[in-house]
């Protein structure tokens, strides 16, 4: 195809799905080439794509890729018919050490470190280790539920001409990390999080507890992210506001 070359890419970040005029619904998808940079690839309709297609976190993909108009540098267009799943993900024995080896030289020293580098580069994707996290927050959302407009994109007919075999649920909360990072003019950040895992583990315990999955929910990005792991936070930044930035996922090797 003029125009695309080919990438290799482990893929290290997946959000929680949003309606998407151009693609119906997508998730923020991101991970680092086999030549050590960051990239930011979309649309991912990533519960439209085929089994083949579908991959996990921490999986290599070759994928056709061209340059987005989005002026974010690490954004390129992807060719969904291209996707080829190159083997199982990166496992987590030995401390996640083949994972680290391809992350951790991506590692910034802190999220104002990451906020200064955008000003001076355009850089807009990064990973870091808050220095302390001092609290997960959970907000109820304005909106629990689709606005009209987001649900006649939802309910549209989807790619390859088939409808969504589910209607793509909302979660009615914003889920938030507030912390300090390693800068001594660090003066504390509150970021939201918008990682699948989160979204997912919230329709589990809420399925699976009902009144009761706050607690359940807790327990595993409260309590063991905070105590229980050697957290680190991905972060990135959104197009329509660039000095915004939000974790877009979570890397947790244990202590």
């Amino acid at each position: 195809m003029s125009g695309y070359q080919s990438e290799k890419v482990l893929i290290t970040v997946k959000t929680y799905p949003t309606p998407a005029k151009k693609g119906i619904e997508v998730s923020c998808t991101a991970g680092i080439t086999d030549e050590g940079k960051w990239i930011r690839l979309f649309p991912v309709p990533f519960r439209f794509l085929g089994g083949e297609s579908q991959f996990k976190k921490y999986q290599w993909l070759e994928v056709a890729v061209i340059k987005a108009s989005d002026y974010r540098p690490e954004s390129y267009h992807l060719d969904l018919d291209s996707i080829k799943v190159l083997g199982d993900p990166l496992p987590t024995s030995n401390g996640w050490q083949e994972r680290k080896a391809i992350i951790m030289p991506l590692l910034s020293p802190s999220l104002c470190h990451l906020v200064r580098k955008r000003k001076e580069t355009g850089s807009t994707l990064g990973i870091f280790k808050p220095k302390q996290i001092s609290e997960f927050i959970i907000e109820k959302e304005e909106l629990p539920d689709w606005t009209e407009a987001e649900q006649a994109i939802l309910s549209q007919a989807s790619f390859h001409d088939r409808k969504p075999f589910k209607i793509l649920e909302k979660i009615p909360y914003k889920f938030i990390y507030s912390f300090t990072c390693n800068d001594p003019e660090c003066n504390g950040h509150r970021l939201s999080i918008t990682d699948w895992e989160v979204g997912q583990l919230y329709r589990r315990c809420k399925e699976r507890y009902v009144h009761d999955w706050e607690r359940y929910f807790r327990q595993r990005f409260e309590t063991e992210m905070i105590l229980g792991r050697n957290t680190h936070f991905y972060v990135g930044t959104l197009k329509a506001h660039p000095d915004k930035w939000i974790i877009v996922g979570l890397f947790y090797p244990p202590k």
